[in-house]
């Protein structure tokens, strides 16, 4: 008998037999487990703004000179208990960010995203050698578009009626991982692992972009890998019985520090 089908009995009383029900599905995506990546640290990367109002002016300028402003962020999903984890960055123990940042006006949309993903996560100079250290980033789906009408913090998932001339939109890509790989975070922020039933309709915490990716990866199938490249569990099912999720820091930050809980408003 297969794990998966192993896996699928658990239960005393075996499931109903059933029809089909995968039609139009897009791909199915296979989840490593959070044990099977390496985390380490690098130099900080301060902030470019002081402050709110100082950003909104420098996105003022950008859309003078270069017009609307393309900001990539990326969906890396892995697993821990059979279940999805985002890792995301935290900054100044506060707020919540997926890896990426704008283009400058002059990059190609995939390879800007791609450079700004090595800059917050790529490992630097000799710190690890190895499998999984070089791997180019696998960018998959644009998931969610985000737009910004005017210079001011909100953003929403559709272009206002009487908006023409957005000032910002933001892509959310999903990044297939890799069975292994090596990441760096600045020593300035945190990297986490949050786990889907964590930001689902948790907009007070997380804000409504990051509250939102639960719906945004509904539309997939998984397949829960284990760490010698079995699969052990499939959507729908559960997996082997283990602790609740939770929220883990990888690395980065103050790891004492207890977490203050808000959403991010760039």
């Amino acid at each position: 008998m297969s794990t998966i089908t192993r896996n699928a009995l658990q239960s005393s009383y075996p499931p109903k037999e059933h029809k089909d029900f995968n039609a139009n599905q897009p791909k199915t995506i296979r989840l490593y487990p959070l044990s099977n990546y390496t985390f380490g640290t690098k130099e900080n990367q301060p902030e470019e703004d002081p402050s709110v109002h100082a950003r909104l002016e420098r996105l003022r300028e950008h859309y003078q000179e270069h017009g609307m402003r393309r900001t990539c962020e990326g969906i890396l999903v892995c697993h821990e208990h059979n279940h999805p984890h985002i890792l995301m960055l935290q900054i100044a123990n506060a707020f919540f960010k997926l890896p990426g940042d704008y283009l400058k006006p002059e990059e190609d949309e995939i390879e800007g995203f791609k450079a700004r993903l090595n800059e917050r996560l790529a490992p630097v100079g000799s710190q690890f050698s190895g499998e999984g250290v070089n791997d180019e980033w696998q960018i998959g789906d644009t998931l969610a578009q985000w737009w910004r009408p005017n210079f001011e913090t909100f953003m929403y998932p559709f272009i206002p009626a009487h908006a023409t001339r957005p000032k910002e939109c933001k892509k959310l890509y999903f990044i297939q991982l890799p069975a292994s790989k090596v990441l760096s975070v600045p020593k300035n922020m945190k990297l986490l692992a949050v786990p889907l039933f964590e930001l689902y309709d948790n907009t007070q915490r997380y804000g409504p972009q990051l509250s939102a990716i639960p719906h945004l990866l509904s539309r997939y199938n998984f397949e829960f890998m284990d760490e010698s490249g079995n699969v052990v569990a499939i959507t729908p099912g559960t997996g082997p019985k283990g602790s609740a999720p939770q929220t883990q820091v990888l690395t980065g930050g103050d790891q004492d520090t207890p977490a203050t809980m808000n959403g991010d408003t760039q």
